[in-house]
């Protein structure tokens, strides 16, 4: 990549403005913040009370005691809620041109016109253009901004929203979120449609200090498909962010869901999300991740196979560069018989970046016939640069197959100099490694998500991020 393409990409990433504020919830987190957020939003009272529940087991539950140092998040230095002085719009022309200019730069409107069936953009706390063809419309596909969705669609949000995936006892980050969500989107796909060109929405931090926690909700009735894409960005700042967004996926009977992300944060960023799908007999769920930036990431998409012959499939790629912790990996639990799983994960890490596999998977009695197969393989670039596994299976059903295997190298001289040797500069030469090291991720990404990936590991091995 030339000096004039990455110095281009870069500012795509590191580009900021300066926006008016419609609204600000201020430093800090009390049941106060909580009504004022949900008095903003002009909420339902049900949806206020479980905001407020889900604060009251924040409070209760502490900080996990494993994992990446998370010592240094101060909850009282985030701003949990900003929103910007902009109406959410289905014209693009209608967005405030500061904003506007900001997803102009990340490729959203382009990315519309040419490979999507809809788009959502949100800034800071709030999605500010929402749009979905007609023809899917028609066809009683819902795609719209989980705002939205609880004043339009609010049994389908009472039944499904953080009561039967991710409840906000799930963990502290989990109960953080349900308190003070945002954004995000609400999918529904009716019995038999098959929405055949991906949805994309896209989420973008703008302020210092600031935390994002955008709601997903999919919900994909018997024998429907979805292909879903998620963007994420900040730009650097001194202070640090926080991202605690959930995602909560219902695949029914025979139905197909894959999600895909991106995620570029800037390296001040603690990146906390939790990610879990339900599926139902012969319902397939794919999870696609690339996780580049952030200062610590932990994130484990989760699948629970509840009906005989669902499947699961989780690929993940990681890098961490000098200063981050990427601490990543996937959970199944085989709920049933026949079900099969496939967890493939790669890792890069440099300077003493590190990089970890966390992954559970559990069979229970009378999950009988089903299939598990795990790979991991990291690859270092520095004597400093670490990455470990951490598996944890647990089986207790005897007609099971299974299948483990794990590789972690260092990209020693030997492999530099044989490329060098043929004429090759040194740093093409490690980014020859690593395109082929994730090239059986990167072809399971859209096009254009593949030929991001690639762009920003060749930022991150320039150094030139952050």
């Amino acid at each position: 990549m030339s000096e004039e393409n990455i110095e281009k990409n870069q500012e795509r990433f590191e580009h900021k403005v300066e926006t008016e504020k419609a609204f600000d919830a201020g430093k800090g987190l009390t049941e106060e913040t909580i009504k004022a957020i949900s008095e903003d939003k002009e909420e339902p009272e049900w949806m206020k009370e479980r905001r407020l529940k889900a604060f009251r087991h924040f409070k209760k539950r502490p900080m996990p005691g494993w994992g990446p140092d998370l010592s240094e998040l101060d909850f009282e230095e985030i701003s949990h809620y900003v929103r910007p002085d902009a109406e959410q719009s289905d014209d693009w022309e209608e967005v405030p041109e500061e904003i506007k200019e900001t997803f102009d730069k990340l490729g959203i409107p382009e990315a519309e016109k040419e490979a999507l069936s809809g788009v959502g953009a949100q800034f800071e706390s709030q999605v500010v253009y929402q749009n979905m063809k007609e023809e899917w419309e028609e066809k009683g596909v819902i795609f719209c901004d989980m705002d939205k969705a609880v004043q339009e669609h609010p049994e389908l949000v009472k039944e499904y929203f953080m009561t039967k995936c991710v409840p906000p006892q799930d963990n502290k980050f989990a109960a953080l979120h349900g308190a003070v969500w945002s954004g995000g989107s609400f999918v529904y796909v009716p019995e038999g449609v098959e929405v055949e060109i991906p949805v994309q929405a896209y989420f973008r931090m703008n302020q210092k200090g600031m935390g994002q926690f955008e709601h997903t909700l999919i919900i994909a009735e018997e024998d429907s498909q979805v292909h879903y894409i998620e963007g994420c960005s900040a730009p650097q700042y001194t202070r640090s962010n926080l991202h605690a967004g959930c995602v909560e996926v219902f695949v029914k009977d025979d139905a197909h869901v894959q999600y895909s992300t991106v995620q570029n944060w800037s390296k001040n960023t603690y990146n906390l999300n939790t990610k879990r799908a339900k599926v139902d007999s012969e319902g397939v769920m794919e999870w696609i991740s690339g996780s580049m930036g952030s200062k610590v990431t932990m994130l484990y998409p989760s699948s629970h196979l509840n009906g005989e012959g669902a499947r699961a499939n989780h690929i993940t790629i990681g890098f961490a560069g000098e200063g981050q912790n990427i601490d990543t990996g996937a959970k199944v639990v085989h709920n049933a018989p026949n079900t099969k799983s496939t967890i493939e994960s790669k890792s890069i890490s440099q300077g003493d970046g590190r990089t970890n596999y966390r992954g559970l998977v559990r069979v229970p009695k009378g999950s009988h016939g089903s299939s598990v197969s795990i790979e991991c393989d990291a690859l270092m670039f520095s004597k400093e640069a670490t990455s470990d596994t951490e598996p944890y299976i647990e089986i207790k059903e005897d007609d099971v197959e299974m299948a483990h295997e794990a590789t972690v190298g260092r990209i020693g001289d030997e492999e530099i100099h044989y490329l060098m040797s043929r004429g090759i500069e040194e740093e093409e030469a490690k980014e020859m490694i690593v395109r082929g090291f994730i090239e059986p991720i990167a072809k399971e990404l859209p096009l254009e998500y593949a030929v991001e990936l690639n762009r920003l590991i060749e930022l991150e091995m320039e150094g030139s991020l952050g």
